[in-house]
């Protein structure tokens, strides 16, 4: 069990934050069998066939991932210092790691961590290349859905802030967290004592992979930081209605209306052909006219060309389907 003292200034400054890097190491995770109970099936079984397709080397990144995972080395993934980063930003901090915090005591290879130490300029910029590669096959894709997901809980979180104050919001968060008279305890396996916030308050970031666990930085290197499983995540990728609402179809038209609907889930030109019985051509005339739109993006990813909803288009679903 840890017990983290949080004083009033520790609650005031208490805070949301948002981490794409984190969801590249989480979902490796997931990738080498940390999903027991199958949450996650849906897109492993999409993206393990995408990744062997691509062959491509993400050895710099997967090596430093181990599975089972009692700790994480705190360097692949700092804490974030806004709301809503971008990965770009996380890499740049990455490639910039100070020699010192090269350093784990999770179960990696020490010859990794050596290598790591002896040219952290090239070991962490093929570290930094593997994650790009990475997330163009595995995340950019379904980055839109997670990301709305994620920014519907702290929304839902927020409010129990403002109505409950810290007890409602951490009582609320996971059955392994609990707030008692300003101390915040935290199931552990691996680790227990006393933590102090020394008045930097904690970060609280929602994560798509890391359910069933809550991972922790508390060590000082960096802003502590707790990282929970979202409300409802079994229902991440469960499939979304794909009726065109009929008030976006008044606007876009039947057609479009419909593909973006499909496009719970990225899919290709054919796969959308197949199941809207719209012609290939079709698709992809309409295809162009949504991304000139802004809502839908296209990743390739080998010989396939991927489509996915992008925000703007979740948020105009969301809308319509409410109506």
């Amino acid at each position: 069990m840890i017990e983290i003292e949080f004083t009033p200034e520790d609650v005031a400054r208490t805070r949301f934050v948002i981490s794409p890097l984190w969801e590249v190491i989480a979902s490796v995770r997931i990738l080498k069998g940390a999903d027991e109970q199958g949450v996650h099936h849906t897109w492993t079984d999409r993206v393990r066939s995408r990744l062997a397709a691509a062959k491509v080397d993400l050895t710099p990144l997967t090596e430093l991932i181990p599975v089972p995972t009692r700790a994480l080395a705190g360097f692949l993934c700092p804490p974030p210092t806004t709301p809503l980063t971008s990965l770009d930003v996380e890499l740049a901090t990455l490639r910039a790691t100070p020699l010192e915090l090269l350093r784990t005591s999770s179960e990696v290879a020490p010859e990794r961590i050596a290598a790591l130490r002896a040219d952290p300029e090239r070991e962490l910029g093929r570290l930094a290349e593997a994650i790009e590669v990475y997330w163009e096959l595995a995340l950019a894709p379904y980055w839109p859905r997670i990301l709305t997901f994620l920014e519907g809980d702290i929304l839902f979180r927020a409010r129990r802030l403002v109505e409950g104050g810290a007890r409602s919001l951490f009582n609320d968060l996971d059955p392994q967290v609990a707030w008692d008279a300003g101390t915040l305890r935290l199931r552990n396996r691996f680790a227990r004592g006393r933590r102090t916030l020394d008045g930097r308050g904690l970060l609280l970031v929602p994560s798509a992979f890391v359910w069933p666990r809550v991972f922790s930085v508390l060590d000082g290197r960096w802003q502590p930081t707790l990282r929970y499983p979202p409300r409802g995540i079994g229902t991440l990728w469960a499939p979304a209605r794909t009726a065109a609402p009929d008030a976006l179809a008044g606007v876009l038209g039947r057609s479009r209306a419909t593909l973006l609907a499909e496009l719970a889930t990225p899919a290709s030109t054919t796969d959308l052909a197949r199941r809207t019985g719209l012609t290939p051509g079709g698709v992809s005339q309409h295809l162009s006219a949504l991304r000139s739109a802004g809502l839908v993006a296209a990743h390739r990813v080998g010989r396939e060309v991927l489509y996915a909803r992008t925000r703007a288009a979740e948020t105009l679903l969301t809308a319509a389907h409410s109506a």
